[in-house]
């Protein structure tokens, strides 16, 4: 039997959540190479929140993803075939290479990696696009000092668990919003939180103020909305709001709900910053190097949720949405 390369590409721009009319399955020959180009068999895929905001046709960071292209993701895999002089067959690689099983590639933006040093999955997640955004987000627009109080939301997931992480590494108190009972026993139990607000289950404001007596230092925001909000009524003097993402506004299909509470920035002469990790693309070997010390010296520790199978795709992806995810979110190529 013939090897496939399988594909999800773009079919037509959702209105709010992606749907099944969003995306077309296409099965089509693995495709040839030519001078100076390689073929990857992609192994592993990342599923980021960033990835809704591709499907836009609006000005961003980043060009959107066109109609019938395949869907931009990043990608970890093995050079099956290499007509490249800086890559060779067996080499792993890392890039954006898409939704696909087979890619062609001329070498550009991508970076070698080794399956030895930590299993693949995380040159996608802890190693990757959302380890160098916690990393950099935090210490390089968050600024924490030591003795500060540092609140991160989406805090189970894979930049927030990360952020929290390195707070504690850097002698912050962390207290971090996530959903779910189980989650937020995770933070404190295995990753070493200080505290965490249910937001499920919990008045998010009357909680900040029973976790954070001292005010709040930092906000590194993954979420956007109504935490936001809440998080706005308790910050300290020269506080710091990272703004990472708004996964609650993202599959809006009214305007986005922006903080009123905004005025808090001027009583407490605060500071509020987004941050895209690209701008730090020279400084990913510090970043690289720091957070692999930590997972080896066991300061740090690692959730993937991986699932299995490239079909899954469109539901997997929806996973960020509703909260079902548990670490970095992972699609392992062959199930």
């Amino acid at each position: 039997m013939t090897k496939m390369n399988k594909q999800w590409r773009l079919k037509a721009r959702p209105v709010g959540e992606p749907s099944a009319e969003t995306w077309d399955y296409t099965e089509t020959e693995i495709p040839t190479i030519t001078d100076g180009q390689l073929l990857i068999k992609v192994e592993y895929i990342s599923i980021d929140p960033a990835m809704r905001g591709w499907l836009n046709d609006a000005k961003s960071y980043i060009a959107p993803v066109q109609i019938g292209e395949v869907m931009r993701a990043g990608t970890v895999g093995e050079v099956i075939e290499s007509k490249h002089e800086k890559f060779a067959v067996g080499d792993y690689v890392a890039g954006h290479d898409g939704v696909q099983s087979y890619a062609v590639s001329d070498g550009a933006n991508l970076y070698k990696v080794d399956p030895k040093l930590a299993p693949l999955s995380y040159y996608l997640g802890v190693l990757g696009m959302p380890g160098m955004t916690g990393y950099f987000g935090l210490l390089k627009t968050g600024q924490p000092k030591a003795g500060e109080t540092v609140v991160v939301s989406g805090a189970a997931g894979a930049v927030g668990s990360l952020v929290g992480q390195i707070a504690k590494i850097k002698g912050c108190r962390v207290v971090g919003i996530a959903g779910g009972a189980e989650k937020c026993k995770f933070l404190v139990d295995e990753l070493g939180f200080d505290a965490t607000i249910d937001y499920k289950n919990e008045d998010v404001k009357k909680a900040l103020k029973k976790t954070c007596p001292n005010g709040v230092d930092v906000y590194f925001d993954n979420v956007g909305g109504d935490i936001l909000n809440d998080v706005l009524t308790q910050i300290n003097l020269h506080a710091r709001i990272v703004i990472c993402g708004a996964i609650s506004q993202y599959n809006n299909t009214t305007e986005v709900k922006g903080p009123s509470n905004y005025l808090s920035l001027l009583v407490n002469r605060a500071r509020m910053e987004g941050i895209v990790v690209f701008d730090n693309l020279k400084e990913y070997p510090v970043a690289m190097k720091d957070i692999a010390g930590w997972i080896q010296s066991g300061e740090m520790k690692v959730k993937d949720h991986i699932v299995e199978g490239i079909e899954t795709f469109p539901d997997t992806l929806m996973m960020l949405f509703n909260g079902e995810n548990f670490g970095k979110l992972v699609l392992k190529v062959e199930g």
